[in-house]
């Protein structure tokens, strides 16, 4: 069977230094009808569960440890026996979501996660948080960027653990490279391109987004 993308959205809360945000996630699945991942598992174990539709689910792939796009990565992994997946420079946001459970395996830049026939390569992009990772799949033409690159620009970086030279750095180094026509999928909010983005760069740094 061939490779698709799925997507969901869920619902919950976003809580950092104090603060908090009511957000809509984007959930992503890739894989065919018998594997997938998910990258990001966001606030519904239960509507990710329907979502994998009896699937092997294999790797539960963190973005980054923002509370949002883990706290229902656990409860997940529980249910389905996969391994959770975070860049070890994410560890400190994690405790602080899930200060009794830890990851099952350590995400590392250049690495290549392969479900159902696809490759995923692992981009290490810091700057909205320490261990924040883009994830390349050339053959679907996509690139899944998590809080790194949105329509519009940058992810926010005004809160701990982030900062935005690094951001800035890291989008125009790993993310802006890739091909234009590559479609960006975002951990909230509507897909964009890199070719769309690309030009918006000296704007982004001119007002300090």
């Amino acid at each position: 069977m061939a490779a698709r993308i799925d997507h969901l959205v869920t619902s919950g809360t976003f809580s950092l230094d104090g603060g908090e945000w009511d957000v809509d996630n984007n959930v992503w699945i890739v894989g065919d009808g018998a594997e997938a991942v998910v990258i990001d598992a966001a606030h519904d174990a239960d509507a990710i569960l329907r979502a994998l539709d009896g699937r092997t689910l294999r790797a539960i792939v963190c973005t980054h440890a923002h509370n949002d796009h883990i706290d229902a990565a656990p409860a997940l992994a529980a249910r389905t026996g996969a391994r959770i997946l975070l860049h070890a420079d994410d560890l400190p946001l994690w405790r602080q979501t899930h200060p009794d459970t830890a990851p099952d395996a350590e995400l590392r830049d250049g690495q290549v996660l392969t479900i159902a026939g696809i490759d995923l390569t692992v981009l290490h992009t810091p700057g909205h948080a320490p261990g924040a990772v883009c994830l390349h799949a050339p053959d679907l033409n996509t690139v899944f960027t998590g809080d790194t690159l949105f329509r519009g620009g940058p992810g926010a970086t005004g809160r701990s653990f982030s900062d935005f030279p690094t951001i800035i750095d890291s989008i125009r180094d790993r993310l802006l490279t890739l091909p234009p026509d590559t479609v960006v999928r975002t951990g909230h909010g509507e897909p964009t391109t890199i070719g769309a983005e690309a030009p918006h760069l000296a704007e982004w740094v001119a007002r300090g987004h």
